[in-house]
């Protein structure tokens, strides 16, 4: 709407429509141009305005008349013609062209800037914030004040926010959900001086050392634990922190899991990677600790295999755990990898 656009001089747009079209104004057009993509259920980000533009742009609507099909076609060709002309769009303000280099820019140079620009520049750093995932945001509410936590979930989207906010422990999901109450007569300057700390805080912080999450780290080591040493480490998580080990055995995944977590149909893909030695001694351990995911198993290979194999497992005495656990973690850690390498998929314990 407001964005300065390179128009080479040489090149003007079709002026055959020029006098059908003569008395719109460049907002006019644009009003016209947004008032059709709604038309046709397509949602244009209106939001990425300023606050200014999107009241200017609904004022400029609304004392617009109708519009006939010769005038609009004429309009829609001219929007299409600079589209297709178009070479480059700079921001038509220091804030917005703050926005665009601050990832590039040095503290010293963005600081500087931005109290150059205003307070204007800070307003951008929601839609930053606005746009990270969860995960990424949910320190934020662990550390901060719960007033601060309150300003931030009320600028994110109902969805994300609500599910940051069911995230917290009970008695601190009450503390924030009250702050809530409490912003009415917060400025919107304090606003945007709260999110442009926020993010400066957010890109401050070092890029984490480790791809997975410590929850998911611990428990793909328990995964290939033994039971009682999986248990003893579990029980002391609990001891020192215990919403922390809830989570890690909600992660942890072992041979009693399969059935719960596998989809029948990947059973003989997953087995086909498996030492059928090391199967054999698996099922026949799986017999006394996991009889559910043997049966799971055995039922989803061919009959004449399953056959084959219970015989064989059903035959041998049963295995010692220092050779019975290491093979069915053998079978976990052969789906893991194809999990991982996407030929597979897990079933979440949610679903």
């Amino acid at each position: 709407m407001t964005q300065q656009q390179i128009i080479p001089a040489d090149h003007a747009p079709p002026d055959h429509d020029g006098a059908r079209i003569a008395s719109f104004t460049n907002r006019q057009k644009a009003a016209v141009i947004v008032r059709l993509l709604l038309s046709q259920g397509v949602a244009p980000a209106l939001d990425r305005l300023s606050a200014d533009q999107q009241a200017d742009l609904a004022r400029v609507m609304a004392g617009l008349g109708p519009v006939n099909r010769a005038t609009l076609a004429a309009i829609v060709r001219e929007f299409t013609w600079r589209l297709d002309d178009l070479g480059l769009i700079f921001p038509n303000a220091l804030p917005a062209a703050l926005r665009l280099l601050e990832p590039h820019l040095s503290e010293t140079v963005r600081d500087g800037l931005r109290r150059e620009a205003g307070p204007g520049a800070d307003s951008a750093a929601w839609d930053q914030l606005a746009a990270l995932e969860p995960d990424r945001l949910r320190p934020i509410l662990e550390r901060e004040s719960a007033e601060v936590c309150a300003v931030l979930l009320s600028k994110l989207n109902v969805a994300k926010a609500a599910t940051l906010l069911a995230d917290l422990p009970a008695d601190r999901a009450h503390v924030v959900a009250h702050a809530v109450s409490l912003t009415a007569t917060v400025t919107p300057q304090m606003v945007d001086r709260i999110g442009a700390s926020l993010l400066d805080q957010m890109q401050a912080a070092p890029r984490p050392a480790f791809k997975a999450s410590a929850v998911d780290r611990v428990g793909a080591m328990l995964n290939s634990a033994s039971a009682a040493a999986r248990e003893a480490i579990l029980d002391g998580l609990t001891t020192h922190d215990a919403r922390f080990a809830d989570d890690v055995r909600r992660a942890i995944f072992t041979f009693e899991h399969i059935p719960k977590r596998v989809e029948a149909a990947d059973v003989p893909r997953i087995l086909r990677t498996v030492d059928q030695d090391t199967l054999i001694i698996a099922l026949a351990a799986g017999f006394q600790a996991a009889p559910l995911t043997v049966e799971f198993l055995l039922e989803n290979m061919s009959k004449r295999m399953a056959e084959q194999l219970r015989d064989e497992a059903s035959g041998r005495p049963a295995p010692r755990p220092e050779s019975g656990e290491p093979a069915m973690a053998a079978i976990v850690n052969a789906i893991r990898e194809m999990e991982e390498a996407g030929d597979i998929r897990l079933i979440r314990p949610d679903e």
